[in-house]
């Protein structure tokens, strides 16, 4: 398996990109799948990494899996096989995906019990799990940790709904507590919920199923438990991480893109965060053409004072963009400071770009500055390693901004979260290659 991408900067592209289906919602959409025996049909599942871990885990559970090609995976759990859970290639297979944390909802739900190894994934810092247990617990269900193993253990006969507020607005937690209300007895009520579009899509597909949920796109959400679900066909929404990503790729080489069928209604804040930061853009139906600029000015607060940019739970803007607001911000017109307030790993990869000629300066592990070169300097091409996915493909579109050769390594981290992305770019005039 390649693991580096030689990229040769400087290149302007043309064209246009369609992003691939939503990672994160995938990861749920994929585990929901468990909550009935009848077949269930998904499109625009990206071919991804992770999602192809979590579609073989689900294999090996007994899941059967018809991949149609063209993003379309055929998938019926009508022969589950809950002993698999004790072995030790179920311990391998789900200590390697962070998302496997997924399956455990739907499990306990169906089928009264599971158990899932601590799971793997970004180096971003801390990742809680309480959420997901304390959600289960108060459905009733009986929590096991063993330190030793490192195994989490859930239990119940049956499943009771009732009232609950999130000691955290979790979207993988709210998800996997949803996933197991729907087939709980009586009305759980869910406060503090996340509503993001990933989470208003799993609540539509479970309704779609026969579940009864209420709320949907807000913070509480009142969910009927039924006795069993049934089958449907579900489409994943256009990934807007990887949207916003080419909207920083289109600001960072000067480059005229047109980004089809972004499903910009859900896209909530992240066009308007990365308006602030002057980039122009055109909504020409559901496309975003973003024309080529050669240079773009960072907003000021009304006052005049710096502009911040900060993460926030949804309708706030997304994590998982703020690197790619960072990079773009290093060849702008202006200053602005960016506060990483979820992760606290997330920043360190600016080193990176300093080594590069960016003016950063990294204030704490959550906010760092950054002084826009205006274009006066290109970034240079260097050697550097990425260390999640984010910051993998920040770092890449530094790379396809920067003068030189750059090499980086450990895109294992990218492959995670963006489908072909070397060859999707190279089609728009990139030079990446996997060595």
């Amino acid at each position: 398996m390649a693991n580096s991408f030689e990229v040769q900067g400087g290149c302007k592209l043309k064209g246009e990109i369609t992003p691939q289906g939503a990672k994160n919602e995938a990861l749920q959409i994929i585990s929901a799948v468990l909550l009935t025996d009848q077949q269930v049909t998904l499109s625009n599942v990206p071919d991804i990494r992770d999602v192809n871990k979590l579609i073989d885990l689900l294999a090996s559970l007994g899941v059967k899996v018809d991949r149609k090609g063209n993003g379309v995976v055929v998938m019926q759990a009508d022969q589950v096989n809950m002993d698999y859970l004790e072995t030790a290639e179920f311990a391998k297979q789900a200590a390697a995906l962070r998302g496997s944390i997924m399956i455990v909802g739907p499990l306990l739900a169906r089928f009264g019990k599971a158990c899932i190894p601590k799971p793997g994934g970004d180096k971003i810092g801390r990742r809680r799990l309480d959420t997901h247990f304390i959600g289960f617990m108060n459905l009733g269900a009986q929590f096991d940790f063993d330190g030793k193993e490192e195994f989490y253990r859930v239990q119940a006969p049956s499943l009771k709904g009732c009232y609950m507020l999130l000691d955290e607005a979790s979207v993988t937690g709210t998800a996997n507590i949803v996933m197991a209300a729907v087939l709980a007895q009586g009305t759980t009520t869910i406060y503090n919920a996340a509503c993001e579009p990933y989470l208003q899509q799993l609540c539509k597909m479970l309704n779609s199923m026969g579940a009864r949920i209420s709320g949907i796109g807000s913070n509480m959400l009142v969910i009927e438990g039924v006795s069993k679900l049934g089958g449907c066909s579900h489409r994943m929404l256009p990934d807007m991480i990887e949207i916003g990503s080419f909207i920083g790729l289109a600001a960072m080489t000067a480059s005229e893109i047109t980004i089809k069928n972004a499903g910009i209604e859900h896209l909530g804040i992240i066009p308007s965060v990365f308006k602030r930061l002057g980039i122009q853009m055109e909504f020409r139906g559901d496309d975003i053409f973003i024309p080529a600029q050669e240079r773009y000015e960072i907003d000021t607060f009304i006052d005049g004072s710096i502009l911040t940019i900060a993460d926030a739970i949804w309708p706030g803007f997304t994590p998982d963009l703020l690197s790619v607001v960072l990079v773009t911000a290093t060849q702008a017109n202006g200053t602005v400071l960016i506060h990483q307030k979820m992760f606290e790993s997330r920043l360190f990869f600016v080193d990176k770009l300093i080594d590069m000629g960016a003016q950063i300066i990294l204030c704490d592990p959550h906010r760092a500055t950054v002084i826009g070169l205006n274009r006066k300097h290109a970034l240079k091409g260097i050697h550097m390693t990425s260390p999640d996915i984010r910051a993998g493909v920040a770092l890449l579109i530094a790379a396809l901004s920067a003068e030189g050769k750059s090499v980086i390594h450990n895109i294992e981290q990218i492959d995670r979260g963006y489908e072909r992305i070397d060859e999707r770019l190279n089609a728009l005039g990139a030079s990446i290659k996997r060595v």
